[in-house]
């Protein structure tokens, strides 16, 4: 009997110092090694027809960094063929996945061509594909789908109503300011509260009286949420985001320190607990202003022409705005 607790305790320990080694290697060495120096992967999310018979090509990426932002200007190492280079593509990459980032418009005889959108970032050079396959058509719901509104192959009649929010940057396009020098940027966002800002609460208590009755729903609190995600984060099969309308600013292209106040949420898949994202479990959806009308500041510590984007994301669907800031010493 002494023999078999001894080995019992001697497993479990056993068990806990591989977890514990895991857990570090986990969330430091492996952490460390993709904070920057990894490559950028550009990503060709479907296509859509506009009106005029035209259509569009939708891209994205996939910066293998947590923290390191490339810049990598349209030429050898970032450009569209076949045709012209430049199809507004960013030069300033965000970390991690960015869905639906971009489009580029192609004509109505198009045909079964390839556009091909080539990047070199830290030394790796990948490509990314566009075609008008029909399996690449994309709508509202699958945008919805691919950046976590929705369950995985779920709908519903509000999610099928939504609507893109429409952002609209007030003032001029192009602008001129000093390095240091505050820029305030009004941005008005207009939506149709669609989809319904996501209630965790109300959601884990309605799952908890599912499996454990109503005594177990009476438990779950705001805390209880927050105390259960810091200690387990949710696993998903696919990405999962909180809904909630919200406004971003960031650079598109240019290469400096750009700074905004106050600080905004992320529109990158920024997955961690307590990341200022709506892929975050713990994320709440800011205030909206009464009169959907948002003020940013936004300086610059380097010299350049700097193209800065603005999305409103409600969830579901988005909308973006850009402005030109040409920064002097």
């Amino acid at each position: 009997m002494h023999s078999l607790v001894n080995r019992g305790i001697s497993s479990t320990t056993k068990i806990i110092a591989l977890a514990a080694v895991a857990a570090i290697f986990s969330q430091g060495v492996f952490a460390d090694t993709y904070n920057k120096g990894r490559h950028v992967e550009p990503a060709y999310e479907g296509w859509r027809p506009n009106d005029d018979g035209s259509f569009n090509f939708m891209f994205g990426y996939m910066n293998e960094n947590w923290e390191e932002e490339p810049d990598m200007g349209v030429g050898d190492s970032n450009f569209f063929s076949p045709g012209d280079a430049d199809r507004g593509q960013p030069t300033h990459f965000l970390p991690r996945r960015n869905r639906f980032t971009f489009e580029v418009t192609v004509p109505s005889d198009w045909g079964d061509r390839e556009l091909v959108w080539t990047l070199n970032v830290n030394g790796v050079e990948r490509k990314a594909y566009a075609t008008l396959k029909p399996d690449y058509l994309v709508d509202n719901m699958v945008i919805a789908s691919e950046t976590g509104s929705l369950g995985a192959g779920t709908s519903s009649p509000e999610s099928r109503s939504n609507i893109p929010p429409v952002v609209s940057v007030q003032g001029d396009v192009i602008r001129t300011v000093r390095v240091g020098e505050p820029l305030t940027l009004e941005t008005h966002v207009a939506d149709d509260g669609l989809p319904t800002t996501t209630d965790r609460v109300a959601e884990t208590r309605r799952f908890a009286e599912l499996v454990g009755g109503p005594l177990a729903a009476a438990f779950i609190t705001e805390d209880s949420i927050r105390d259960r995600l810091l200690l387990t984060p949710p696993i998903r099969v696919t990405v999962g985001k909180i809904n909630g309308l919200f406004l971003s600013w960031n650079v598109y292209r240019g290469a400096g320190d750009v700074s905004f106040d106050p600080p905004l949420s992320k529109p990158w898949e920024d997955t961690r607990t307590s990341a200022n994202s709506p892929w975050g479990s713990l994320w709440t959806p800011p205030p909206v202003p009464e009169d959907g009308n948002y003020a940013v500041t936004v300086t610059f510590d380097k010299p350049g022409t700097y193209v800065l984007w603005a999305r409103a994301d409600d969830g579901g669907l988005y909308h973006d705005g850009y402005i030109t800031v040409n920064v002097s010493e």
